[in-house]
């Protein structure tokens, strides 16, 4: 399988990781989402597409559920997969439970959620127990999987006050659209998620454009959120790819380095 846009590798960002102590301003998180049975054969070829582009850090987003199965059940080479990351250096995060909304909201917050991820935003229309059942099952999931997750991150960012309550309770970070919460830090760290969208004609033709110049704002660091989908179109990752490339002296994290740092 060929991923669009692939070729010569950048300056490696391998070279920061003797550096000690990165300031998180200076920093590049990239972040792999929905890995699951049914697309990580396509996210194990999007994160090699990111290592030959420089990238040594990468935080992958996990669904423990996404059919109510465990998914080191259904995928043991998933697990094996996510087992010889977590060794070369990435980060294992928890992606929800299912990644499917179950419940409707009210009207309003219904069409922000569908905005947001569509059928994705799982925890929309839920309440606090429904909302602590569903964390908590997905927790229980990893961990017994033998992956110890010390992030969360929604499903389509789309989160609420019992999420938010919930998690700070249960993990040292959680990433939202425009910030990554942490229990150690005062405030949260700000910084924009740069996520290119293929859910729509759209937003395929205009996240490109939006994610380059977006990147460039500066005054933080850069969150580069990246989805298997991502590699069925050529537009979108040849976005990514000018977007690694312009950022290439920054020292690739994890979120939990992001963080820590």
């Amino acid at each position: 399988m060929t991923v669009p846009g692939g070729g010569g590798a950048v300056r490696s960002l391998a070279l920061h990781r003797g550096r000690g102590r990165v300031d998180p301003r200076d920093a590049m998180a990239v972040t792999v989402h929905d890995v699951e049975p049914a697309t990580w054969e396509r996210c194990a070829l999007l994160r090699e597409w990111l290592a030959d582009h420089g990238v040594a850090r990468v935080t992958l987003l996990v669904i423990p559920a996404p059919d109510l199965h465990p998914f080191d059940r259904r995928s043991p080479a998933l697990r094996s997969w996510l087992g010889e990351r977590i060794d070369a250096g990435d980060e294992v995060a928890q992606h929800g439970f299912r990644h499917e909304q179950t419940r409707p909201a009210a009207p309003l917050r219904q069409a922000v959620a569908l905005w947001q991820g569509g059928r994705a935003a799982e925890f929309v229309g839920l309440d606090a127990a429904e909302t602590d059942r569903a964390v908590d099952a997905g927790h229980r999931i990893l961990t017994d999987s033998g992956i110890e997750p010390d992030g969360f991150v929604a499903p389509g960012f789309a989160y609420t006050p019992s999420l938010h309550a919930a998690l700070r309770e249960r993990y040292a970070w959680w990433a939202t659209i425009d910030a990554v919460h942490a229990g150690a830090r005062p405030r949260p760290l700000r910084a924009l998620a740069l996520g290119l969208g293929a859910s729509t004609p759209i937003k395929r033709f205009a996240s490109p454009t939006v994610l380059r110049a977006a990147s460039r704002l500066g005054g933080g660091p850069v969150r580069l959120e990246l989805h298997p989908a991502d590699l069925d179109h050529p537009r979108l990752i040849a976005a990514a790819k000018d977007i690694l490339r312009h950022h290439a002296h920054r020292p690739s994290v994890t979120y939990r380095e992001l963080v820590a740092a």
